[in-house]
């Protein structure tokens, strides 16, 4: 099976983000020519080409990548920086390094374990951490670490200190896998790094426990679930993927969960996949996503 790292090998992702102008899509061309990259895929959105902000995703394939980078970074900072844009680049054939945060339920954390068992996502993930030890052995089963940090009680600081401690520095993004604990904001700012939440989508509709037992007596007929980074604003992150399921008067709220669960396994993996992939560009409290 040929994995996303094999198919990126001397691949880089090059994302633009500023003003919308004209003559930006040309200079951004004209230079992957001149450092001798083919460009694969380029995608890109102006959200008001009368004085709006343009978005761009670019991958290119350079023999040699590795080596190249200083040069291409450079050329970018003389090029783009006068036309008052912002820029990132990546080396596709280096995986994120992404730690997982799970509670008890385990259908999104075990999705993206076989996900990324089977080479479909594109990261690496040293850890995954849980305030409950239900899913240990499955974890450990897939090769990856498993830690257990208890989080009870009204004050969080010591399990919260302890993730921190845990993460800092060994990871570039962390997925929240039905993680049941409400981060603090000083947490978010010790971490660092982006954080992906994955939600059934009844918010604000049925807060609280036991969602799909009040959709069940509300009579709902579509279900779903939503991704979204975490801000410190709760459940209002900006939105990565979503996605919804039918439902009918027959199903019991076991059913509607069941089916509940199976939307987040799939939505909270496209998300990953597309962060991974650097095709989501956070803009305010929304997102940019070149699917």
């Amino acid at each position: 099976m040929t994995t996303h790292l094999e198919v990126r090998r001397d691949h880089a992702c090059l994302i633009v983000h500023g003003p919308d102008r004209s003559g930006i899509v040309a200079a951004v061309t004209a230079l992957v020519a001149r450092n001798q990259g083919n460009i694969v895929t380029l995608d890109q959105y102006s959200d008001n080409p009368e004085g709006g902000e343009f978005f761009q995703r670019v991958v290119f394939h350079r023999p040699d990548l590795q080596a190249a980078l200083p040069e291409i970074e450079a050329d970018l900072d003389e090029t783009l920086d006068p036309l008052g844009l912002q820029w990132r680049m990546t080396d596709q054939s280096i995986p994120k390094r992404m730690a997982i945060l799970a509670s008890t339920s385990d259908h999104c954390l075990l999705e993206l374990l076989w996900r990324h068992r089977r080479g479909e996502l594109p990261v690496t993930i040293p850890m995954v951490i849980s305030n409950h030890t239900n899913t240990a052995e499955d974890v450990r089963s897939f090769g990856i670490p498993f830690f257990h940090v208890p989080s009870q009680g009204p004050d969080k600081s010591a399990a919260e200190a302890r993730i921190v401690e845990l993460l800092r520095g060994n990871v570039d993004f962390v997925v929240l896998a039905r993680y049941m604990q409400i981060l603090s904001d000083s947490f978010l700012d010790d971490v660092g790094v982006p954080v992906i939440n994955i939600h059934h989508s009844f918010l604000p509709a049925f807060i609280g426990a036991a969602p799909y037992r009040k959709a069940k007596e509300r009579g709902v007929k579509l279900i779903g679930a939503t991704s979204h980074y975490v801000t410190q604003d709760l459940d209002e992150g900006p939105i990565i993927e979503q996605d919804v399921a039918r439902v009918t008067h027959a199903m019991t709220a076991a059913d509607l969960q069941a089916r509940g669960a199976y939307v987040e396994r799939a939505v909270l993996s496209r998300a990953v996949q597309w962060h991974a992939e650097d095709r989501v560009i956070r803009h305010g409290n929304h997102t940019i996503v070149f699917t």
